[in-house]
């Protein structure tokens, strides 16, 4: 006997409906099930603790039987700790008149305790540049809203520090601080890595600086802690072009370059992590098209696809663990332009059903331990009701986001063999995303300890126009 316990579906608006036949076989296990969807971060690190974002850091923990892991930027960002978009800071770094270190743990303590006491975990994020290290560090905070050009956040945080020993020194104590308030156990659980997005102007430097930075970080997190993991290089992008160059070098580096901190050969390397990126546009009318707006989930399968090439280059690396850091349909959580009016609306879920699963497919194919597909989503407090910005929650109202982690956090086990009659062969989508028939896309699992079998169903195309719904039929056998 099986039990369904649910069935989620993700459609279009109602045209004229056509029949879809969906076939699952229990008795067909595939292996465990990755839950890669329990990754969140944003780069507002404050946030976490003001109301509405304590209550949705308990929801995140709430989503399923597995940890729930939450990524930051600007924990090591000088400042008074107030949020804002784009910024945050916990003054966790300063020195006094004769250059002396002052370390301050007050704001990263309130923030971790707040994950920790609603069941998330830190995925560490060691940046960016304190003031007092920076090479360059006037101006130093910015103001952003919407309306600006993305490139005014660049300024003192993004570049190299004065000191490596400095930088190293403060690492160290943060990771040591850490172990001696949560005990060993537990900053065991944790993720680390250093940066975020460093072939990009978020860190100025070239890449040998980054490895640079990256070989003293890494040095003394073990040296505080030899058995905490850590990963990276969660570049921008994915295997190709100039990303690819970055990931190939950062890789190469890990393996047989000279480490810039113990001065022996490789950089210690837990997991791999990149950031995968969809490409959406808004399309004009015409005479036969409303004007619309236009999805592109295979912008961020080609990310996926060509950072998976990279890695399998290294016999040596491609065992290891893989997280795409940030995965998400456009590249800016605080930007608002009609290509991103998807935020609001149920296409949203849908294209993160399409997308997550389909790198599950990819990673398959390649032979990838894909372990994580992390969502750069959190809240903004003080905004506007359902302001077109990348949020989970509006002022403490869920979005409809919410609900595809939640139905992902319900199947547990393992992965079984499931077909739909309307999906869209793997390959079609990575090159030519879906932009002609609609995928009717399925994903099914099965939980011995509670004899249910879970399948969702997401029916999903680029376009956010009315098209026919989808009559399921499904056929379930144990």
């Amino acid at each position: 006997m099986i039990s369904l316990p649910y069935l989620a579906i993700a459609c279009l608006s109602s045209v004229a409906a056509h029949r879809v036949t969906v076939t699952v076989d229990a008795s067909k296990s595939l292996g465990p099930l990755p839950q890669t969807s329990r990754f969140f971060g944003c780069d507002e690190p404050n946030e976490a603790t003001q109301l509405n974002g304590s209550a949705l850091i308990k929801e995140l923990g709430e989503l399923g039987p597995l940890q729930t892991y939450f990524r930051t930027h600007n924990l090591l960002t000088t400042g008074d700790g107030s949020p804002r978009l784009k910024w945050g800071s916990t003054n966790a770094y300063t020195e006094d008149g004769a250059g002396n270190p002052i370390y301050n743990w007050t704001v990263i303590d309130n923030i971790f305790d707040t994950y920790l006491e609603r069941n998330v975990k830190p995925y560490a994020q060691i940046g960016f540049m304190p003031k007092a290290l920076s090479t360059n560090p006037d101006p130093y905070e910015f103001y952003f809203d919407e309306t600006l050009s993305y490139n005014v956040i660049f300024t003192g945080w993004c570049y190299p520090p004065k000191s490596y020993q400095k930088w190293a020194e403060l690492v160290h104590q943060w990771v040591k601080h850490s172990v001696e308030r949560y005990g060993a156990e537990e900053v065991n659980s944790w993720y680390w890595e250093v940066w975020n997005e460093p072939n990009i102007p978020y860190f100025n430097g070239t890449e040998d600086d980054f490895l640079i930075l990256h070989d003293f970080a890494v040095d003394a997190v073990r040296r505080a802690l030899s058995t905490a993991r850590i990963g990276g290089p969660e570049i921008a992008g994915g295997g190709t072009g100039t990303s690819g160059d970055y990931l190939r070098q950062f890789l190469q580096h890990t393996v047989d370059g000279q480490n810039a901190a113990t001065g022996q050969i490789g950089t210690e390397l837990d997991f791999i992590s990149f950031h995968a990126k969809g490409s959406p546009i808004y399309i004009n009318a015409t005479a036969a098209t409303p004007e619309h707006l236009q999805m592109n989930v295979s912008a961020a399968l080609q990310n996926a696809r060509d950072a998976f090439n990279v890695i399998k280059e290294f016999p040596t690396l491609d065992h290891l663990p893989v997280i795409i850091g940030e995965d998400d349909p456009d590249g800016c959580a605080a930007c608002a332009s009609p290509a991103y009016g998807y935020r609001n609306g149920i296409i949203f879920p849908s294209y993160t059903a399409e997308s997550f699963v389909r790198q599950l497919d990819l990673a398959a194919e390649y032979g990838i331990d894909l372990q994580g597909t992390l969502t750069w989503a959190f809240e903004y407090d003080g905004r506007k009701y359902f302001d077109g910005l990348r949020v989970l929650t509006t002022n403490g109202i869920d979005k409809p986001i919410l609900n595809i982690f939640r139905m992902f956090g319900k199947m547990t086990g393992n992965r079984v063999q499931a077909r739909s009659s309307a999906q869209l062969a793997l390959q079609d989508v990575v090159a030519n995303s879906v932009q002609n028939a609609a995928d009717v896309g399925v994903l099914a699992s099965s939980d011995e300890s509670s004899g249910k079998v879970a399948v969702m169903i997401w029916h999903y195309h680029d376009d956010d126009l009315p098209k026919p719904d989808a009559q399921i039929e499904v056929m379930c056998t144990d």
